[in-house]
């Protein structure tokens, strides 16, 4: 990170979160808001920078809202122990921060996602915001660090899981020991992935005993 956003990240690292805050006031009017708000400049300019922001025609920052917590399950009637349920502690194998790049992408269909970060949360939701570029448009096109973005091969790059929240559900961060099957993707190597594969072994030894 420069030297010129440096006090920008440290003074968000320290900013207040009570009752008054700028950030409490931030929420009151993101809660009471639209899902997707475009907004002019980004809250987090350090953390917009260092992913690719630049203020220019072509770039678009969209704040998106996606609720948090675990999946929705329903209790089954027919008896069974609270712990065989299932319904706790189910969370779904994407990301709140990449669901929210999928949905911004629905939402603007013209645009691409380049990356997002994290703003803020409450109770109910995670908000992000989302850094999408134009891939037709001129100055995009003849830009050295963001021209990438209008080759074939990055189009609908969020909804493959090539941001960095995507790479993260896909389980590309972990590396070592059982993630020999994560890499290219998983559907490369026959869904094939650690939890399967773990699986997999166990029931082999089953079979083997039998």
């Amino acid at each position: 990170m420069t030297n010129a956003y440096h006090h920008t990240a440290e003074s968000w690292k320290k900013h207040e979160h009570g009752y008054g805050s700028a950030q409490w006031q931030r929420m009151l009017e993101w809660r009471a808001g639209p899902s997707f708000v475009r907004v002019d400049r980004p809250l987090r300019l350090d953390r917009a920078r260092a992913l690719g922001y630049k203020a220019k025609q072509g770039v678009v920052v969209v704040r998106a809202r996606v609720r948090r917590g675990g999946l929705r399950k329903q209790r089954f009637v027919q008896g069974r122990v609270p712990s065989k349920m299932g319904v706790n502690k189910i969370t779904m194998r994407q990301n709140t921060q990449s669901i929210a790049e999928v949905r911004v992408s629905k939402h603007f269909p013209n645009l691409e996602v380049l990356n997002s970060y994290w703003v803020g949360e409450d109770g109910k939701h995670h908000y992000y915001e989302v850094i999408l570029l134009d891939p037709y448009h001129p100055s995009i096109e003849s830009d050295k660090d963001l021209g990438w973005i209008t080759q074939a091969n990055a189009r609908n790059r969020v909804l493959r899981g090539k941001t960095s929240a995507g790479q993260k559900h896909r389980g590309l961060r972990y590396r070592g020991k059982g993630s020999e099957h994560t890499r290219p993707s998983v559907r490369k190597s026959s869904r094939r992935d650690k939890d399967k594969l773990i699986w997999g072994k166990k029931e082999a030894a089953k079979q083997h005993k039998l």
